[in-house]
């Protein structure tokens, strides 16, 4: 069912004198606040919600209280498209979001044509900048970096392993399994197998029979961590000693409770934790103190908004075009994440992706 919906954040909705001169500045982050990856967008939004409360805490923006909307795309391109439309519509300026790739290059297109800063905490294929517009950016890496990262490391750690790389077909998941194909085979290893799987189904033992008679040792997957922990499970069910290696999309609890004691030692790539950053330490003891963990993508939207706010405030502008232009030059930016700059693209010029391990039902970087 095709399903559209805005929710207004908790004590955060704008109010009828919004589009006022003096009143809030309307901002908003959409990503899956329902569906399969909804534990994302729960991320996106608690670190919006935090990044809102914060700056009106200190006065807001040029004296403005800011007022958050938080919009659900579903990571659906069609409903990403329509959302965009809507918040265009509804006087929003600025959308920290979205999540998935499909989603974020399609809406980025409604954004540029409506005068819409967009700032993805979340989104690593790397057409989303090397296709977008003015308002394009990102605080996350790129496929390309992450792919590079993994499928040289996959080559030294595993020589003479047989390889499969598998993917979702999505523009976030087939974009990363090729990345990091290209970079084993540059590396001298060539995959076994290569294969796509279709999201959304929970009974992948057929392609784990496949892996199982190819003697695969190590699984690569592009994709979702639904996806991923329910094919590992059902790997360690056949019988098989595999190694599973996944991407960012794998940055969350709920992959364990798909995969129980079979998750022990799956490895996956993401920046060094933002938690552990000293920058980061107050705001992550106000999560904290809410029982929020700050984990996967929280403090990369509280970072999309404060740099948003900081350039606004350095040109005491709000107009999107101009700001954008500041954020690529005037940087770098001071957030939780540390100091950030952006290239002519939009893209953060120091990613930092490293290797993480899941142990005892948490995951630690290597």
């Amino acid at each position: 069912m095709f399903t559209r919906r805005l929710i207004l954040g908790t004590a955060l909705a704008a109010t009828a004198g919004a589009r006022a001169q003096g009143g809030p500045i309307r901002i908003a982050t959409a990503g899956p606040m329902t569906g399969q990856y909804a534990a994302f967008g729960a991320q996106m939004r608690a670190g919006a919600e935090q990044a809102v409360t914060d700056l009106n805490g200190r006065g807001g923006v040029m004296g403005r209280q800011l007022a958050l909307e938080v919009a659900d795309d579903a990571c659906d391109p069609r409903q990403a498209v329509s959302v965009a439309n809507q918040l265009a519509g509804r006087g929003i300026r600025f959308v920290a979001g979205h999540y998935c790739s499909g989603s974020s290059i399609p809406a980025s297109k409604v954004y540029a044509e409506e005068g819409v800063l967009q700032i993805s905490p979340a989104s690593t294929n790397p057409r989303f900048t090397d296709e977008g517009g003015w308002n394009t950016f990102r605080t996350c890496g790129r496929d390309d970096q992450q792919g590079q990262v993994a499928g040289t490391h996959i080559a030294r750690a595993f020589p003479g392993k047989r390889v499969a790389i598998l993917h979702d077909n999505t523009a976030y998941g087939k974009g990363l399994a090729d990345e990091t194909k290209k970079a084993l085979n540059a590396a001298g290893m060539q995959e076994t197998l290569y294969a796509a799987y279709t999201p959304g189904e929970r009974d992948y033992n057929a392609l784990v029979s496949r892996l199982k008679n190819a003697n695969i040792d190590v699984i690569y997957i592009g994709g979702y961590h639904t996806e991923a922990g329910l094919i590992l499970r059902q790997a360690k069910e056949q019988g098989m000693n595999v190694t599973l290696i996944g991407g960012d999309a794998l940055v969350t609890n709920e992959f364990w409770q798909i995969t129980g004691a079979a998750g022990e030692g799956a490895m996956m790539t993401f920046s060094s934790d933002p938690r552990r950053r000293p920058t980061a330490a107050e705001v992550v003891q106000r999560f904290r103190a809410r029982n929020i963990d700050p984990e996967g993508y929280v403090l990369y939207t509280y970072a999309a908004i404060q740099i948003w706010a900081a350039a606004a405030a350095k040109i005491n502008n709000l107009d999107p075009r101009r700001i954008a232009e500041a954020m690529k030059a005037q940087g770098p930016w001071q957030t939780v994440l540390g100091e950030i700059s952006f290239d002519r693209k939009g893209d953060v010029t120091k990613p930092d992706y490293v290797f993480y391990v899941w142990k005892n039902g948490s995951y630690a970087e290597m």
